[in-house]
């Protein structure tokens, strides 16, 4: 499947397109962190052009929306959409769909050369554009290789007057480089105490726990788990969950329980429990007073940082914004690179930075032609 516009280049004129760049020589230390100010087309060719190729494990963006908004940030407060001619222009996100469209997808092809074999990119976008986005990214970087449609609870239930039901998330579009190789470390999240007390109702003196069966679904014909156990056997259609010979043990050691009519069931206890696998509806609000327009929750982004990358990894933003990624990767003891065009953003991000971090600052104005 493939999306036609106008003025669509080819994976070929794209690569072609960012080799045309010429740098005046710069020598870069890949052992730090790394904020390029200038368009992020130049900057990921630059990145291309100087060792990075192919080495990069995680991208998380969040490019414009193709609002047809400008966004200021003014003196007193950061506002995600002002008219205010007194607040300093953050960017300019009004490109016909075409354009925008043929924006992202030069990105994309860069990105996806960018990307180590084990990479992965989260891609921040809106219910408006995020579908075409998606077969954007079906294209370059494979159906196949799609991992997730996150839906992302921004902001609580709206009750606008209009003739449509309320918006309360946008969409976070998740793709691996190598759907089999991608760095996935199961970061699980802990459970809430509504759900403790739900799934884990009973105490003893060893803590909170919860019981289930010994037998599990199916049917074995030949072998210990379908053999009898204390003279029991497992009901119809199912099999014992292990070699029966180890239930006497548990049952020693106290972690199987009888109920009154002689049923034993397994005990499962709190301290035991690993956390929950998280799904792909994520609450994670925005901060209510943001220090640069569209910034997002670092926390969600964190979560993101330590699922898809190891501490050895690179992690790229070229929409650095107001530097929330950046700053998540140090959080996280991650390498950064950070690209923005915007004079708001790079001083936002220089003047967050702790003065202790170690990273170069190349201006990319004065090197690319």
């Amino acid at each position: 499947m493939h999306l036609e516009f106008n003025n669509k280049k080819t994976d070929k004129e794209i690569l072609n397109k960012a080799n045309q760049f010429l740098f005046n020589k710069k020598i870069i230390d890949t052992n730090k962190s790394l904020l390029l100010y200038g368009d992020n087309f130049c900057g990921l060719s630059f990145l291309l052009k100087n060792g990075y190729k192919n080495s990069i494990d995680l991208v998380y963006i969040d490019p414009p929306f193709n609002t047809n908004q400008k966004y200021f940030i003014s003196q007193n407060k950061c506002n995600a959409i002002s008219k205010n001619t007194n607040g300093f222009l953050a960017y300019n996100d009004n490109l016909s769909i075409d354009e925008y469209l043929e924006f992202m997808r030069e990105r994309f092809v860069l990105i996806y050369n960018l990307l180590s074999d084990k990479g992965s990119l989260y891609v921040h976008t809106d219910i408006k554009m995020g579908h075409y986005l998606k077969i954007l990214l079906d294209e370059i970087f494979g159906i196949e290789n799609f991992k997730n449609d996150i839906t992302r609870i921004k902001s609580n239930p709206k009750n606008f007057d209009r003739r449509a039901f309320g918006n309360e998330k946008d969409m976070i579009l998740f793709y691996s480089k190598n759907n089999k190789k991608n760095i996935w470390n199961n970061v699980r999240m802990p459970l809430n105490q509504q759900e403790i007390d739900k799934l884990y109702p009973k105490i003893d003196k060893v803590g909170r726990y919860t019981t289930i069966p010994l037998h599990a679904p199916g049917t074995t014909l030949n072998g210990v788990t379908g053999k009898e156990w204390r003279g029991l056997l497992p009901p119809e259609g199912r099999h014992w969950r292990t070699d029966p010979n180890k239930f006497d043990i548990m049952d020693s050691q106290g972690l199987i329980e009888w109920s009154s009519t002689g049923n034993p069931r397994i005990k499962k206890y709190l301290k035991d429990h690993k956390g929950k696998k998280v799904q792909d509806i994520w609450k994670y609000k925005d901060p209510q007073y943001p220090n640069y327009p569209t910034q997002k929750n670092q926390k969600m982004i964190e979560f993101i940082i330590n699922q898809s990358s190891s501490e050895d990894s690179i992690v790229l933003d070229c929409f650095a914004g107001g530097g929330t990624t950046l700053f998540a990767c140090e959080n996280t003891n991650r390498k950064w690179i950070g690209i923005d065009q915007s004079d708001q953003s790079i001083n936002i991000i220089k003047n967050n930075l702790n003065p202790m971090t170690n990273y170069d600052y190349i201006d990319l104005n004065q090197i690319c032609y």
